[in-house]
């Protein structure tokens, strides 16, 4: 029997769109308050609205993680807005594919400021407060979850950067469950395989239709589907600690 999320509050960043805005949405359907985090104020409007027609309880917070500070002001509003924090899910992410030796100034700083660097500011701005929920919850337990890729487990040509990153945080995650375990905080990751979101979109207009043909005999998991694995890990008991999920589409061989 799963625990409810009634007066629990989360944080989910890149929740404007895609697997971040599935995942706000589920998360508020169970019964959390939702601090939705991301830099497009017009599109987290929209889903903060979904939320609200829907009978939830979400805030907007427009803000870009790569920042330190920005990142420790975002789980500070949303402290201040709700209260408490019993849930992070650190979405946000960047995927910009090609040739490593051709990459353009900025790809890999991109990567690596979004995908690194943006969630350890929020990992580490929020930790407090999910060890204080964890102490003062009648859950007692709290959770981060990680969302990482199929990329963090299988290196391919032209994804070394991203690969490098995702890599980087299911190794971060690991190690950082070890740490939290005592705590109660239960720290999980999830590697998703080939969703249909706007990830593949970033990526340089020239090699689009390339990438577009590696998928496209793909039918491609859902939004929902990774919120579905968001939703199993913070709702179950205690007792358990889920502490990776790796959901490829049913098509995929990679």
């Amino acid at each position: 029997m799963g625990n409810s999320l009634e007066g629990t509050v989360a944080l989910v960043t890149g929740a404007s769109s895609g697997i971040g805005a599935a995942t706000a949405r589920r998360l508020a359907q169970e019964g959390a308050s939702v601090a939705l985090v991301a830099r497009r104020a017009d599109r987290l409007a929209e889903v903060v609205s979904a939320i609200e027609s829907e009978g939830g309880t979400a805030q907007a917070i427009a803000s870009d993680i790569t920042t330190r500070a920005a990142a420790h002001d975002a789980v500070e509003q949303a402290v201040a807005a709700f209260g408490r924090l019993d849930t992070v899910v650190n979405n946000a992410g960047a995927m910009l594919v090609g040739p490593f030796a051709d990459a353009p100034d900025g790809e890999w700083e991109r990567m690596v400021d979004i995908n690194l660097m943006g969630l350890l500011y929020v990992t580490k701005a929020a930790l407090p407060h999910l060890i204080k929920a964890a102490e003062q919850d009648p859950r007692r337990t709290a959770d981060l979850v990680n969302i990482s890729s199929s990329a963090g487990r299988v290196a391919r040509p032209g994804t070394a950067v991203y690969n490098l990153t995702k890599f980087g945080v299911n190794g971060f995650s690991e190690a950082l469950r070890q740490e939290m375990q005592s705590l109660r905080v239960r720290v999980s990751v999830i590697e998703p395989g080939n969703v249909d979101t706007e990830l593949a979109s970033h990526t340089r207009e020239e090699l689009r239709a390339g990438v577009e043909a590696q998928t496209q005999a793909i039918e491609r998991l859902q939004p929902e589907d990774i919120a579905d694995a968001v939703a199993y890990i913070v709702t179950s008991n205690r007792r358990v600690a889920v502490n990776e999920v790796f959901v490829r589409a049913a098509d995929q061989t990679w």
